[in-house]
């Protein structure tokens, strides 16, 4: 029993998290206005009116930019936080343990960067 009173903070914010989102859900229902109508209950989207159906197929290229987007964002959440403690692994003499690590991630998303680039999959047509 000791052990779990580490976790009171959290289990304290989850639950005020619960009982503010119930709360303002409950609020909204309460006093949000009530009259809907065929135009307030029309799909709209971004400032856009909906066209065509919502099944509409998307070409594979959107996807493979979509998923080159989130290689290349996690190589960021990966690069910031290295590159600002390298000055600090540098001083404590981990440097080279360091860098050639990451030089070689950095070579791996290079290269498929580099194959991705060659097969096409970056063009547009």
């Amino acid at each position: 029993m000791e052990g779990l009173q580490h976790y009171t903070p959290l289990l304290m914010i989850f639950g005020l998290g619960i009982v503010f989102a119930g709360l303002f859900l409950l609020l909204a229902y309460a006093f949000g206005p009530k009259n809907p109508t065929a135009s307030k209950l029309d799909v709209y989207e971004c400032g856009v009116p909906s066209m065509g159906s919502a099944r509409e197929r998307f070409s594979v290229k959107f996807f493979l930019v979509a998923m080159l987007f989130l290689l290349f964002d996690v190589e960021v959440v990966f690069l910031f936080p290295w590159a600002v403690l390298l000055k600090t692994f540098k001083e404590a003499g981990m440097g080279a343990a360091v860098f050639w690590p990451m030089f070689v991630f950095l070579a791996m998303l290079g290269l498929g960067l580099l194959y991705e680039w060659r097969r096409g999959g970056l063009d547009w047509d």
